[in-house]
C-alpha cells in the first residue's frame, strides 16, 4: 500500500496525524511519496522516525524557527557583526560585474534549516547507501526545474538535500542546486505525486492525504497571490489507482510558515483518517502490529552511523580561503561530532564575508565517517550603501559608504563613509582585520572628522541667556583590538588621539562680523571596554539586551580663546586635564506579554574630570544622558554631568506585526550639577544630589524593510520648549566619538 502527501505549507503537519491514525490502526505502509511539506512528513516517516516522534519535532520551538530564518541566540555572534551605522539598503558588486542591486531570492534566512537537515536526515541517507527505495520506506519526493519548466522526481542520493529542494517555496526560501540545476517547490509542477507513486512501486491500494488547494484567482492588491497564479500550476488532487482512498483533513487558511496551529492541524488529520478506517479496511485486510512496527524500524535505525565528521571539503573558496574557513572551524582532519561542529560553523556563517553555506554530509563506509561538503557563496567584494535621516525637525542628513571586503588567509575590511547635512556631518575612513584561531581577534584603525551644529536643531540649548550658536568639530585617529566574549560580546583596547573644537558665543547678541569664543581640546585617550549585545535592531529596538563596561584614561591640553563679544572676565588660556571616565550601561527587553513588552534602560557615568574655563566649555566637555533617538540631536545642559546616573522603563504596544506604539519614561541623576557662576559665565558644581530631571517619549512605530518609520512626541523637563513632536524616517546614527 502506498501513501502520498501533498504539500502545503504549515498545513501539512496534519500528515502526521493521517500517518498515525493509519499506525494506530494497523494499516501498512509500503510505499510513501510526498511534495513540499509532504516531503517533509513523508522523509522523515521514511528515514525512521515514528509519527509520535515527528509530531515533537514540529511542536518543538526549534521547527518554527528552522522554517522562519530564526537563528538561536546561542548561535549569533556580535563579535562579527560590523558597527551600526544609518544605511538602508546595500548594494553589492564585483569589480567585473555591473553595478547592480542584489534583489533578495529569499524572505527567510534558510542556515537554520539547512543544518537541521543535516542532523535528522544524513545518518538515515547513509544508513540507506543513498538509495531511496532502501530507506525504512521507500520514498520518493518532487522538486521543480524552472529552467526546464518541468518537475524532477528524486529516488536517489541526499534525502536531507532532496526535501530541502521540494519544500523551496519561491520567495521564500532559497533554491539550492543538484547537479548543476537550480530547484524550487515541487508543488510548482506536481503538489500531489500519486502518479509518481504508483509508476514507481505499483501499489494495489493508494491512500492520498490532501492538506493544499490550487490557488484562486489573483487579487488586485496581492502581489504574492499574483505570483503564485503565474507560478504554480493547477494540480489533480486524485489517487489514481482503483482502490484509490483521498483523505481531505478541514483545515482554515493559513500562511506558508504560520505554525501556530500546528497541533490542531495534527489533530484534524487524525480524525480526518479515522473517518477513513472502515473504507480502507474494505481493500486493506493486512494488520501490521506495533511490535512489527518497531522491530522495523529499530532495525533501520541501528544501522544509522554516528555523526561523526573526519574530513571538510569546500567549494567556492581558493586555497588562502580554505586556511580562513578550516581555521574558523577549528578542524584539521581530527574527528568531531556534528554537535561539537555546530557552534563554529555558525560562527562562519555569521562572517560578513560569508553569504551563504549549503552543506551536505557524505558517508565513507571504509572509514565509517562522514565528510563535511560546503559548498560557499562569498560576498561581493564591494558593497555600497545609502541611508540617513529625514523628518519634520531639521536634523535631516544623507549617509553614503563604500565598503571592500577581501578574504585570505585572514578577512579585511576597508571602507569610507560620509554623512552630510545641517546638524551632523561626518567622514570616516576605517579598516578592519580580523584573524581566525582557536582564539579569534581583531584589529582596526579609524580616521573620524565630524561636526555637530546644535544651532540648526533647535531655538533652545539652555535656559535663560543661551547661546545661539554653537558648533562642535571632532578629529582623531583611533586604533583597537579585540577578542570575543562570548558569542554575544566582545573584549576591546583601544587608543585615540584627536582634538575637539568647540566655537560658541556666550550670549544672543552678536554680529555677523563677531567672532565666537573657540574651546580645543587636544587629547589622548585610552579605553577597555567589555560589551555583551543581542539587541538585533539599530533604532527603535524590541528584542534582546545590551551589557556594556568601559573605563576611559583621558588627558590633554584646553586652549581657550575668547571671542568678540566674550565677557572681559575671560582670557585666552590653556589648562592640562587628566581625569578616568567609567560607564555602565543596561539595556534589556524582557519576554512578550501579549502583545505588550516591557524594556529596561540604566546608565551609570563617573568621571573624575575637572571643569573647564567656562560654563560652556565645561558642559561641552560632559558626558550626556541621551536615551532614545531625538534626545540625541538637542544639546541640553539639564542631562549633562560629570557624575550620573539615568534609569528608566520601556512599554511596547504591539499593534500589528511591524507597527507597536512605544511609551518611554526616565529619570535623571546628577551628583552635582554643572552650573553658572555668579557672573554668568564660569562654571560651579552645584549641590550634591541636590536636583534631578525627567524625560520621556511616545512613538508610534512601523518598522519598515528600509528603517524605521515614526512620529514621536518627546518631552524634556524644565526646558524652555518642554514638548517636541517629530516625524521621522530612517536612523538617527553616528560614526563613533573618541571619548565614550
Amino acid at each position: 500500500m502506498g501513501v502520498v502527501l501533498s504539500g502545503g505549507g504549515a498545513k501539512g503537519v496534519t500528515h502526521i496525524g493521517v500517518l498515525k491514525a493509519l499506525e494506530d490502526n494497523g494499516i501498512p505502509i509500503d510505499y510513501i511519496s510526498g511534495t513540499s511539506m509532504g516531503a517533509v512528513i513523508g522523509g522523515l516517516y521514511a528515514s525512521g522516525y515514528s509519527p509520535t516522534e515527528i509530531e515533537r519535532i514540529v511542536t518543538s520551538e526549534e521547527f518554527p524557527n528552522w522554517l522562519r530564518g530564526k537563528i538561536d541566540s546561542r548561535y549569533t555572534y556580535y563579535f562579527k557583526k560590523p558597527e551600526p551605522n544609518a544605511s538602508w539598503f546595500n548594494i553589492q558588486f564585483d569589480i567585473d560585474s555591473t553595478l547592480t542591486t542584489r534583489l533578495p531570492t529569499n524572505l527567510v534566512s534558510p542556515v537554520n534549516m539547512d543544518f537541521a537537515f543535516l542532523e535528522i536526515f544524513s545518518q538515515a541517507s547513509a544508513a540507506s547507501r543513498y538509495n531511496f527505495d532502501s530507506l525504512m520506506i521507500p520514498f520518493r519526493c518532487v522538486a521543480s526545474d524552472v529552467s526546464q519548466n518541468k518537475e524532477v522526481v528524486f529516488r536517489s542520493g541526499d534525502i536531507g538535500k532532496a526535501i530541502r529542494a521540494s519544500m523551496t517555496f519561491p520567495f521564500y526560501f532559497k533554491p539550492i542546486r543538484i547537479e548543476g540545476k537550480l530547484l524550487f517547490d515541487g508543488g510548482m509542477y506536481n503538489n500531489f505525486p500519486s502518479q509518481i507513486l504508483y509508476d514507481d512501486f505499483y501499489p494495489d491500494i493508494i491512500i492520498g492525504s490532501k492538506a493544499a488547494s490550487n490557488y484562486g484567482p489573483p487579487r488586485d492588491d496581492d502581489v504574492i497571490s499574483q505570483i503564485q497564479s503565474m507560478l504554480m500550476e493547477k494540480t489533480q488532487y486524485n489517487v489514481i489507482c482503483g482502490n484509490g482512498i483521498l483523505i481531505e483533513p478541514k483545515l482554515k487558511t493559513v500562511d506558508v510558515i504560520d505554525f501556530s496551529n500546528t497541533v490542531a492541524f495534527i489533530d484534524s488529520g487524525y480524525v480526518a483518517a479515522l473517518q477513513k478506517i472502515p473504507e480502507i479496511r474494505k481493500f486493506v485486510t493486512d494488520y501490521v502490529s506495533p511490535e512489527e512496527r518497531f522491530i522495523k524500524r529499530l532495525a533501520f535505525n541501528e544501522k544509522k552511523p554516528p555523526l561523526i565528521i573526519d574530513n571538510l571539503q569546500f567549494t567556492g573558496l581558493n586555497s588562502t580561503q580554505e586556511v580562513y574557513v578550516q581555521k574558523q572551524l577549528l578542524h584539521k582532519s581530527q574527528k568531531r561530532s556534528l554537535e561539537e561542529l555546530k557552534e563554529e560553523y555558525f560562527r562562519l556563517l555569521a562572517d560578513d564575508k560569508i553569504n551563504y553555506i549549503f552543506p551536505s554530509l557524505i558517508y565513507n563506509p571504509v572509514s565509517r565517517y562522514f565528510t563535511m561538503q560546503m559548498d560557499v557563496q562569498k560576498e561581493k567584494m564591494f558593497h555600497l550603501q545609502y541611508g540617513g535621516h529625514f523628518s519634520s525637525s531639521a536634523v535631516n542628513e544623507a549617509f553614503l559608504e563604500l565598503k571592500y571586503k577581501y578574504l585570505s588567509r585572514f578577512a579585511t575590511t576597508i571602507l569610507a563613509n560620509s554623512y552630510i547635512g545641517r546638524f551632523y556631518s561626518s567622514a570616516q575612513i576605517k579598516t578592519k582585520v580580523e584573524f581566525p584561531s582557536k582564539q579569534p581577534y581583531f584589529i582596526e584603525g579609524d580616521i573620524t572628522f565630524s561636526q555637530w551644529d546644535y544651532f540648526k536643531t533647535s531655538t533652545y540649548f539652555f535656559e535663560d541667556k543661551t547661546p545661539s550658536y554653537l558648533i562642535q568639530n571632532e578629529n582623531h585617529i583611533h586604533l583597537g583590538a579585540g577578542i570575543p566574549l562570548t558569542h554575544k560580546g566582545k573584549i576591546a583596547f583601544s587608543a585615540a588621539y584627536g582634538d575637539i573644537k568647540n566655537d560658541y558665543y556666550q550670549n544672543n547678541i552678536f554680529l555677523r562680523e563677531d567672532t565666537a569664543d573657540r574651546t580645543i581640546f587636544n587629547f589622548f585617550t585610552s579605553q577597555a571596554l567589555l560589551e555583551l549585545n543581542t539587541i538585533t535592531e539599530k533604532q527603535f529596538a524590541r528584542n534582546g539586551s545590551l551589557f556594556s563596561i568601559s573605563l576611559n584614561y583621558v588627558s590633554g591640553d584646553e586652549k581657550f580663546r575668547p571671542g568678540s563679544t566674550s565677557d572681559s572676565s575671560l582670557q585666552r588660556m590653556g589648562k592640562f586635564h587628566d581625569y578616568f571616565l567609567f560607564r555602565l550601561k543596561y539595556d534589556n527587553y524582557f519576554k512578550e506579554l501579549g502583545f505588550v513588552k516591557l524594556g529596561f534602560y540604566s546608565e551609570l557615568v563617573y568621571s573624575s574630570q575637572s571643569l573647564f574655563n567656562n560654563y560652556t566649555s565645561s558642559l561641552l566637555a560632559s558626558p550626556a544622558f541621551q536615551p532614545f533617538p531625538e534626545s540625541k540631536t538637542f544639546f541640553i545642559p539639564k542631562y549633562r554631568a560629570f557624575i550620573f546616573a539615568g534609569l528608566g522603563i520601556k512599554q511596547i504596544y504591539r499593534l500589528y506585526k511591524n507597527i507597536n506604539f512605544r511609551l518611554e519614561g526616565y529619570v535623571f541623576q546628577p551628583y552635582q550639577e554643572i552650573l553658572k557662576a555668579g557672573n554668568g559665565y564660569s562654571a560651579v558644581l552645584g549641590k550634591k544630589w541636590d536636583a534631578r530631571h525627567l524625560l520621556g517619549s511616545s512613538a508610534l512605530v512601523y518598522n519598515s524593510p528600509l528603517g524605521p518609520l515614526s512620529i514621536s512626541l518627546n518631552w524634556y523637563e524644565n526646558s524652555t520648549k518642554p514638548l517636541s513632536l517629530i516625524f521621522s524616517f530612517g536612523y538617527i546614527i553616528y560614526n563613533h566619538k573618541a571619548i565614550e
